[in-house]
Protein backbone atom coordinates (compact mmCIF):
# COMPACT_ATOMS: atom_id res chain seq x y z
CA UNK A 1 0.00 0.00 0.00
CA UNK A 2 1.67 3.42 -0.85
CA UNK A 3 1.21 6.71 0.67
CA UNK A 4 -1.45 8.57 -0.51
CA UNK A 5 -3.46 5.11 -0.81
CA UNK A 6 -2.82 4.69 3.41
CA UNK A 7 -4.19 8.24 3.89
CA UNK A 8 -7.39 7.82 1.53
CA UNK A 9 -7.97 4.30 3.44
CA UNK A 10 -7.24 6.05 6.95
CA UNK A 11 -9.58 8.60 5.96
CA UNK A 12 -12.55 7.00 4.67
CA UNK A 13 -12.67 4.34 7.44
CA UNK A 14 -12.96 7.47 9.85
CA UNK A 15 -15.22 5.27 11.94
CA UNK A 16 -14.56 1.80 10.31
CA UNK A 17 -13.31 0.05 13.82
CA UNK A 18 -13.79 -3.72 11.60
CA UNK A 19 -11.29 -5.71 9.66
CA UNK A 20 -7.81 -5.26 9.13
CA UNK A 21 -5.11 -2.94 8.07
CA UNK A 22 -1.80 -4.16 7.10
CA UNK A 23 1.76 -2.55 8.67
CA UNK A 24 2.12 -0.09 5.73
CA UNK A 25 -1.30 1.57 5.86
CA UNK A 26 -0.64 1.69 9.85
CA UNK A 27 2.50 3.25 9.35
CA UNK A 28 2.16 5.28 6.57
CA UNK A 29 -1.04 6.88 8.08
CA UNK A 30 1.10 7.31 11.34
CA UNK A 31 3.82 9.31 9.36
CA UNK A 32 0.65 10.77 7.91
CA UNK A 33 -0.89 12.04 11.51
CA UNK A 34 2.94 13.29 12.23
CA UNK A 35 3.21 15.31 9.40
CA UNK A 36 0.33 16.71 9.27
CA UNK A 37 0.68 17.73 13.43
CA UNK A 38 3.95 19.29 12.19
CA UNK A 39 1.88 21.44 9.57
CA UNK A 40 -0.53 22.37 11.91
CA UNK A 41 2.27 23.97 14.36
CA UNK A 42 3.92 26.25 11.53
CA UNK A 43 0.82 28.63 11.28
CA UNK A 44 0.30 28.36 15.04
CA UNK A 45 3.75 29.20 15.76
CA UNK A 46 3.16 32.77 13.31
CA UNK A 47 -0.37 33.93 14.21
CA UNK A 48 -0.62 32.63 17.88
CA UNK A 49 2.78 32.66 18.73
CA UNK A 50 1.82 33.45 23.00
CA UNK A 51 -0.35 30.30 22.72
CA UNK A 52 2.64 28.50 20.49
CA UNK A 53 4.57 29.24 24.02
CA UNK A 54 2.22 28.04 26.03
CA UNK A 55 2.03 24.97 24.10
CA UNK A 56 -1.39 25.43 22.77
CA UNK A 57 -2.21 26.51 19.38
CA UNK A 58 -5.89 26.20 17.40
CA UNK A 59 -4.37 25.02 13.74
CA UNK A 60 -2.60 21.97 16.35
CA UNK A 61 -5.68 21.26 18.34
CA UNK A 62 -7.87 21.23 15.45
CA UNK A 63 -5.50 18.82 13.58
CA UNK A 64 -5.37 16.83 16.72
CA UNK A 65 -8.68 16.38 17.26
CA UNK A 66 -9.38 15.33 13.87
CA UNK A 67 -7.03 12.98 13.01
CA UNK A 68 -7.83 11.06 16.94
CA UNK A 69 -10.74 9.22 15.87
CA UNK A 70 -9.16 7.22 12.37
CA UNK A 71 -5.96 7.46 14.31
CA UNK A 72 -7.41 4.55 16.75
CA UNK A 73 -9.42 3.63 14.31
CA UNK A 74 -6.74 2.06 12.36
CA UNK A 75 -4.54 0.71 15.24
CA UNK A 76 -7.48 -0.91 16.26
CA UNK A 77 -7.66 -2.63 12.34
CA UNK A 78 -3.82 -3.33 13.13
CA UNK A 79 -4.19 -5.39 16.02
CA UNK A 80 -7.22 -7.34 14.06
CA UNK A 81 -4.37 -8.05 11.40
CA UNK A 82 -2.33 -9.85 14.03
CA UNK A 83 -5.27 -11.39 15.08
CA UNK A 84 -6.05 -9.78 18.12
CA UNK A 85 -8.92 -8.00 19.33
CA UNK A 86 -9.38 -4.36 19.56
CA UNK A 87 -9.77 -4.38 23.06
CA UNK A 88 -5.68 -4.28 23.24
CA UNK A 89 -5.39 -0.81 22.40
CA UNK A 90 -6.41 -0.21 25.95
CA UNK A 91 -2.98 -1.71 26.90
CA UNK A 92 -1.79 1.88 25.45
CA UNK A 93 -2.36 3.49 28.86
CA UNK A 94 0.09 1.84 31.16
CA UNK A 95 3.58 2.20 31.46
CA UNK A 96 4.56 -1.07 29.20
CA UNK A 97 1.32 -1.97 27.46
CA UNK A 98 2.81 0.90 25.35
CA UNK A 99 5.82 -0.54 24.80
CA UNK A 100 4.07 -3.99 23.76
CA UNK A 101 1.58 -2.15 21.47
CA UNK A 102 4.31 -1.12 19.23
CA UNK A 103 6.33 -4.09 19.20
CA UNK A 104 2.43 -5.63 17.89
CA UNK A 105 2.32 -3.06 15.47
CA UNK A 106 5.62 -4.16 13.71
CA UNK A 107 4.92 -8.10 13.71
CA UNK A 108 3.24 -9.42 10.19
CA UNK A 109 0.05 -9.64 9.95
CA UNK A 110 -1.86 -13.16 10.34
CA UNK A 111 -1.27 -14.73 6.62
CA UNK A 112 -4.84 -15.49 4.95
CA UNK A 113 -8.17 -15.13 6.69
CA UNK A 114 -8.83 -14.49 10.41
CA UNK A 115 -11.82 -14.29 12.53
CA UNK A 116 -11.37 -10.57 11.73
CA UNK A 117 -11.49 -11.06 7.98
CA UNK A 118 -9.75 -11.77 4.45
CA UNK A 119 -5.86 -10.75 4.33
CA UNK A 120 -6.04 -7.54 3.17
CA UNK A 121 -2.74 -8.14 1.43
CA UNK A 122 -3.88 -11.22 -0.68
CA UNK A 123 -7.18 -8.79 -1.86
CA UNK A 124 -4.70 -6.26 -4.17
Amino acid sequence: MSFGEAIASGLQNYFNFSGRAPRSEFWYFILFCVLAGIGALIPDFFLFRSLFDEGVGPFNLFASLALLVPGIAVSVRRLHDIDRTGWWYLIAFTLVGGLLLFVWTLKKGTAGRNRFGPDPLAQA
